[in-house]
């Protein structure tokens, strides 16, 4: 069983920065790729980013220049640099995994910009 564990929101005012950690476990094959999703209160779960076993990196453009996500594959593990945070960027913040068309979801963590 497969199980992805969030760590590192909270409450930060604009301008401030955050990591976020995302540590997989229950594997023994890596992923294909690891990245985050965030869900705003009456919006869509969307893309944040990801990055792939390869190293390549993909960005929404509402964080691009803001965000950094970086990864551990020893550890199974990816993390989320938010920098210059904005109120906008207040959501529930997803960790995901994919390997083989199998998607994988954390449980979600609560990352709130004052402003």
């Amino acid at each position: 069983q497969v199980q992805l564990v969030e760590s590192g929101g909270g409450l930060v005012q604009a301008g401030g920065s955050l990591r976020l950690s995302c540590a997989a476990s229950g594997i023994i094959l890596s992923f294909n790729g690891m990245g985050w999703y965030r869900q705003a209160p009456g919006k869509q779960r969307e893309l944040v980013g990801l990055i792939t076993s390869g190293g390549s990196t993909k960005y929404a453009d509402s964080v691009k220049g803001r965000f950094t996500i970086s990864e551990d594959g020893a550890k199974n593990t990816v993390y989320l640099q938010m920098n210059s945070l904005k109120p906008e960027d207040t959501a529930v913040y997803y960790c995901h995994a994919f390997r083989y068309g199998v998607d994988y979801w954390g449980k979600g963590i609560l990352v709130t910009v004052s402003s």
